[in-house]
């Protein structure tokens, strides 16, 4: 999809969201900008004038962002995100080089509210493939309000993040307790070797009598092994019928004869999936609700 059906549609998001004076404020800024330093201005003034308001998406409005772009989902986004955007994709730049030099440079001096709109943005932004250093660098960052920016409701890191840099995601948000429903393609690209150390973790929990996320099995499940099915079967020993969804749910995704014969002593359970009431992202919304 094209930049310029991103800036319309963002544009039409803000003139139901901004109240008048930001509107005229955003406008002058996107028709005016003819080089970085007015760019680099605009960019840093912007809650100034749009505020921070979260933005209040209508169902259509979430249906056009993913046609736009599939896995796009600005559900979570504010105002000045929107703004800034739009100010990003007005750069004014002759090459990709140029483009990149310029956004390196607002990206080293950011602050938390900056680079949160800039790394949520990055699906929209020109030359895809030349922002996989980028992504993959905000993975790694401590802070969780920008880690979220770039790991949740966000398809880049699907798209274009290879598999390293995928699992450190991924597994990160394991460990810092994010809710792995949001992570756009998750059940695409699980692999082996993100299974594997999502069972060492579970491993260390255990041994430290600390609680363990049911989201985790989501990782497992196409993995399941004589290895590993012990693990599993050691849910349905919980209490927590949220463990034994978690159990169930990843059993049915596992070729083994052994699960489908465990899953036989659960029919109450096999139905609920069976019939919707119990996925893998209903569980995510109740562990983090």
């Amino acid at each position: 999809m094209s930049a310029e059906a991103y800036k319309q549609f963002l544009s039409g998001l803000v003139q139901t969201q901004l109240p008048p004076q930001g509107q005229n404020w955003l406008e002058k800024q996107l028709n005016q900008i003819k080089s970085e330093k007015e760019f680099y201005l605009a960019f840093s003034m912007a809650p100034r004038f749009t505020g921070k308001k979260q933005l209040i998406l209508t169902e259509e409005e979430l249906q056009q962002a993913t046609q736009l772009r599939e896995g796009f989902n600005p559900n979570n986004w504010t105002v000045d995100q929107v703004a800034r955007t739009l100010l990003v994709l007005a750069i004014p730049h002759q090459t990709p080089e140029q483009f990149i030099a310029i956004l390196n440079k607002i990206f080293s001096t950011a602050d938390l509210g900056e680079l949160t709109a800039l790394y949520a943005a990055l699906p929209l932004l020109p030359y895809q493939e030349l922002h996989v250093k980028r992504a993959a660098e905000g993975v790694r960052t401590t802070m969780t309000q920008v880690f979220d920016a770039i790991a949740l409701n966000n398809p880049y890191p699907h798209d274009y993040l290879p598999e390293e840099a995928w699992n450190q995601m991924v597994l990160k948000s394991v460990f810092n307790v994010r809710p792995l429903y949001q992570i756009y393609g998750l059940d695409a690209r699980r692999n082996e070797t993100l299974a594997r150390i999502a069972i060492d973790y579970a491993h260390e929990r255990w041994s430290a009598n600390r609680t363990l996320t049911p989201e985790l099995w989501r990782l497992v499940a196409p993995f399941i092994n004589g290895n590993n099915l012990a693990d599993v079967q050691r849910l349905l020993k919980s209490s927590e019928q949220i463990q034994l969804h978690a159990a169930a749910l990843a059993l049915t995704e596992s070729n083994l004869p052994e699960a489908q014969h465990i899953l036989a002593q659960y029919p109450e359970i096999v139905k609920g999936i069976q019939e919707g009431k119990i996925t893998w992202n209903l569980i995510g919304k109740q562990s983090y609700s």
